[in-house]
C-alpha cells in the first residue's frame, strides 16, 4: 500500500487582523503612518541595522514615511509597530507573512528594530506575542523563520526561540543587487508547547535581577522542559 502523511484538520485557519496587541514590556500596534516619526529617529545611527533587509536605510524623514504608509496598507504582510514600554517610543516592526489558512502555515518575519531595541526583554517579547497569536489564538500549526544565509544574529535568534533549522535555499534571490541564499526554519504542531511555556518562563519578572539581567537563559529554560 502507497503510504501517505497523517491526516489533519484540514479547516482553513483565520486571518490575523490588524489588533493592538499588549504584553509587559512591549505593546505591539498595527503599523500606521503616524508612527513613522518615532521610526525615522529610532533609525539615525542605525544603517547597519538594515543590511539583511529587503529595503531601507532611508534617506530623509519623508522617505521613511512614504514607505511605512504603504507597509501599513497591506495584509500579506500584516505589520506591527513595536513600542517598548521601557521608552515609549516606536522602535521597530515585524510582520506576520505568506499566510496560508489552508495549510495552516504562517511566517514571522520583516522584523527590523532599531539598534535601541536589539537584543531586549521587549524584542523578544514582540516576537513571541506575534507566535502565539499565531499559534494559539489562531491555530496555526507551521510557523516559519527565515533569514539571509550570512545573517548570523537572525540564525540565532531562531534558534533561541525554538525553531528547528530546515535546510538552504542556494541562490534563492536577489536583495539589493546581491545574491542571497536562504536558511529556513520552523516550529511545528507538538514543538510550540515547550517553545512558548520556555519563553513564557524566561520572560517572567523572576527571571531578571535588579539590574535586568536574565538569570536564566532561554535555551536552557527549554531544555529543562524536558
Amino acid at each position: 500500500m502507497t503510504e501517505l502523511g497523517p491526516e489533519v484538520d484540514t479547516t482553513p485557519r483565520p486571518l490575523p487582523v490588524r489588533t493592538r496587541i499588549t504584553g509587559r514590556t512591549v505593546a505591539l500596534e498595527p503599523l500606521h503612518p503616524r508612527h513613522a516619526a518615532d521610526l525615522w529617529r529610532a533609525a539615525q545611527g542605525g544603517d547597519e541595522s538594515w543590511a539583511y533587509m529587503g529595503y531601507g536605510p532611508f534617506p530623509s524623514p519623508e522617505a521613511m514615511a512614504r514607505f511605512v504608509g504603504d507597509f501599513a496598507s497591506t495584509h500579506d504582510p500584516m505589520v506591527w509597530a513595536v513600542r517598548p514600554v521601557a521608552t515609549g517610543m516606536v522602535s521597530g516592526w515585524l510582520s506576520l507573512m505568506d499566510i496560508q489558512p489552508k495549510n495552516a502555515a504562517i511566517e514571522l518575519g520583516n522584523i527590523w528594530f532599531a539598534p535601541v531595541m536589539q537584543r531586549t526583554r521587549a524584542a523578544t517579547e514582540a516576537m513571541f506575542l506575534v507566535l502565539r497569536l499565531a499559534a494559539d489564538d489562531l491555530g496555526y500549526r507551521r510557523l516559519v523563520w527565515k533569514c539571509n544565509a550570512l545573517n548570523e544574529p537572525s540564525r540565532r535568534a531562531a534558534g533561541r526561540l525554538g525553531f528547528v533549522y530546515e535546510g538552504r535555499h542556494r541562490a534563492h534571490m536577489v536583495v539589493k543587487g546581491r545574491l542571497r541564499e536562504t536558511d529556513w526554519y520552523s516550529i511545528v504542531g507538538d514543538e510550540w508547547p515547550r517553545c512558548r511555556d520556555a519563553v513564557l518562563a524566561w520572560l517572567d519578572p523572576a527571571n531578571f535581577a535588579a539590574d535586568g539581567t536574565a538569570l536564566q537563559g532561554l535555551a536552557s529554560i527549554r531544555e529543562g522542559l524536558g
